[in-house]
């Protein structure tokens, strides 16, 4: 193989790469010598065919297959030649008018990470920012239980429903006069204002008593998940069999075993430490920031343009989703759009940021091991299809670049755990609400500092490649916060997942269930 250097700018590389032809013929008939004993052709005995008849039968099958290998075997080679670290996959071309007996060239365009000195760990500072979880929220949480698991009593026979009783009916659905599969239930539970049922069904049986029937007329949504219903106006033969009202929920150690608890302190202890998670989450983010804004002001290099794209490309995305949700959608894509290059300065700094935590991790030997790898892998294979998930597990195995975007995420996490551990740490106790206006604030910050060229620290000694890094440094906010179209939106960052387009297409959005959903089989009309 012939390797001809054609780019080197700063970190954008090019090269020429020549296979001879007679190197891919020897290839050619090697496949052929390993396959021929499994050929099989009337007149010759197994193992015996012509190797021009085996050329001839699977000759252009083999020929892409050997230029196919060639390709990826040259480009491997020429990273371990050229020592290239890539920061992305790279572009590769089988050069225009190739064919059969010709010197193949290939054009091979990257670039390549950055040669960076590992940052010091010493000198952190960080104050963590502590809400204790007061009595009064706990009780709350477990009233907001006990609103979720109400009970209901029979109501007098001549009581009429209004909205928040339930109702025990039976329902036969019909379409044009007969009767469709999976449109019928008997005594089905339905509480009147809920939503469970599509719309219009609930409204119509306002009023209604015990022994009561009634014909409804609802019409399915367009988004409705069986395709025979979608759009299709129904009619509903109801019969009222009981009608109850809600009854007062009393919270005590009775309500807390029917939720397969000891006791209610049982309950309330479960329910602190569910808050206690919640604000330690918070409390990890301001930490987080806190630690990236150190490492990010005294650190300035240049960074692959493709991972800037990528991360821009994320934001950028997230934000026009967000901006369709706002009350004036128009503005809101305006006003975004007058920040690009301020939303683009916060893309170059994040994949700067995981730049820095990936060399801090390797320069510390911080690892994801095999098996948490195989965890990875298996909870990212839930998001597809059954059928679809042995793919995706070969598919990432298969592809170092997909592998390395899953790991990211808890690769940084372990180098943040460690710089934490290093850190000199202060605790200060605050309100949820100081906690997120801190939070608040650094969002804003980011954008300011993402302004400003950091430090420049003096050149460093070229440091020994390396292995590939994580892709970014995870700055997400907490959701119980809704960001405007400006400059917090842009603090969210998008679920790594494959880039390939190669992995298992996810299950088709019409085979989930919709939020509401019309009457099915036996309990038709519920969720």
């Amino acid at each position: 193989m012939q390797i001809k250097e054609t780019v080197n700018e700063g970190l954008k590389r090019a090269y020429q790469l020549t296979i001879k032809a007679g190197d891919i013929a020897s290839k050619i008939e090697a496949e052929v010598k390993k396959i021929a004993p499994q050929v099989k052709m009337p007149g010759f005995r197994p193992g015996k065919v012509p190797a021009n008849l085996i050329k001839k039968m699977h000759g252009e099958q083999l020929h892409a297959q050997t230029v196919n290998d060639v390709i990826r075997d040259s480009v491997d080679q020429l990273m371990k030649d050229k020592e290239l670290r890539p920061a992305m996959q790279p572009k590769i071309e089988l050069g225009e008018g190739y064919e059969e007996g010709k010197d193949a060239e290939i054009k091979v365009e990257l670039e390549v990470l950055p040669t960076i000195e590992a940052p010091s760990t010493d000198g952190l500072k960080l104050e963590r920012l502590v809400v204790p979880v007061a009595d009064e929220a706990v009780d709350e949480a477990v009233q907001g239980i006990a609103g979720q698991n109400k009970s209901y009593k029979d109501a007098a026979k001549s009581k009429k429903a209004a909205d928040g009783d339930q109702l025990i009916i039976d329902f036969v659905g019909k379409l044009d006069g007969e009767e469709f599969e999976g449109g019928k239930a008997e005594d089905a539970p339905l509480v009147i204002g809920s939503g469970q049922f599509i719309p219009g069904f609930e409204e119509q049986l306002v009023g209604v008593k015990i022994g009561d029937t009634k014909t409804i007329k609802v019409t399915f949504p367009e988004d409705y998940p069986a395709e025979n219903l979608k759009g299709k106006e129904a009619e509903f033969d109801i019969t009222v069999k009981q009608v109850k009202v809600e009854t007062e929920t009393k919270v005590d150690d009775e309500f807390a075993k029917n939720l397969g608890l000891d006791s209610l302190d049982k309950l309330k202890e479960l329910m602190r430490g569910q808050l206690e998670q919640q604000t330690s989450g918070l409390t990890r983010t301001q930490m987080k920031r806190q630690l990236l804004d150190q490492l990010a002001a005294g650190h300035s290099f240049e960074v692959p343009e493709g991972m800037v794209n990528a991360e821009f490309e994320q934001i950028w995305a997230q934000l026009q989703q967000e901006a369709s949700r706002e009350e004036n959608p128009q503005d809101a894509l305006k006003e975004i759009q007058n920040e690009r290059d301020e939303y683009r300065a916060i893309a170059e700094r994040r994949v700067r940021l995981g730049l820095l935590l990936s060399e801090i991790g390797q320069a510390n030997g911080i690892e994801v091991s095999a098996q948490e790898m195989s965890m990875l892998i298996q909870q990212a294979a839930q998001q597809y299809r059954p059928e679809d998930r042995e793919k995706f597990v070969e598919y990432v195995q298969r592809e170092p670049m997909a592998a390395a975007q899953l790991r990211a995420p808890l690769y940084e996490d372990k180098v943040v755990d460690f710089l934490f551990d290093k850190a000199e740490i202060t605790e200060r106790e605050v309100t949820q609400e100081e906690l997120e206006a801190a939070i608040e604030a650094d969002e804003a910050a980011e954008a300011e500092a993402a302004k400003k060229p950091a430090k420049k620290k003096a050149p460093a000694k070229k440091a020994a490649a390396k292995k590939a890094p994580a892709k970014k440094a995870d700055e997400k906010k907490p959701a119980a916060k809704k960001a405007p179209a400006k400059k917090k939106a842009a603090a969210k960052k998008a679920d790594d997942k494959p880039a390939e387009k190669k992995a298992p297409a996810k299950k088709a959005a019409a085979k989930k269930p919709a939020v509401k959903k019309a009457p099915a089989k036996k309990a038709a009309a519920k969720k």
